[in-house]
Parts: structure tokens; C-alpha cells; sequence
């Protein structure tokens, strides 16, 4: 049997998948944490059912859309 070996992860492709899965993180938690304060009840359910949501909310907080 044939194993397909890929070679080890490398750090530029290691950042190159981690840093975009932190920047959503950081942004899904900011949309968290921002409803919680304002009491924002249904966008905070709505954001941390679908994290898109809150995604999108916390980009939108970070550059002031809303």
C-alpha cells in the first residue's frame, strides 16, 4: 500500500492558514462581547448561533459601520 506523504508544515503556510481563522475569531468574539454590553439580546443570539453573523458584526464594529 502507498502512502501519499506531503512533507511537513512550514510557518508561512502555517500563518497563511492561521491568521485569517484568528482574525475571524477575533471578530466573531468582539461581536459577542460588544451585545453582551449593550444589551443586544437577539443579535447576540443571532451571532452566536451562526458565527458568520457575528463575523461580519464584529468587522463592522472595528471600522465603525454600525
Amino acid at each position: 500500500m502507498r502512502v501519499a506523504r506531503f512533507g511537513s508544515l512550514d510557518i508561512p503556510t502555517a500563518v497563511s492558514f492561521l491568521a485569517p481563522a484568528g482574525v475571524a475569531y477575533s471578530a466573531w468574539l468582539t461581536s459577542i462581547v460588544f451585545c453582551a454590553a449593550n444589551d443586544r439580546w437577539s443579535l447576540l443570539v443571532a451571532a452566536a448561533s451562526f458565527f458568520p453573523i457575528g463575523i461580519v458584526h464584529g468587522v463592522g464594529i472595528w471600522f465603525g459601520g454600525w
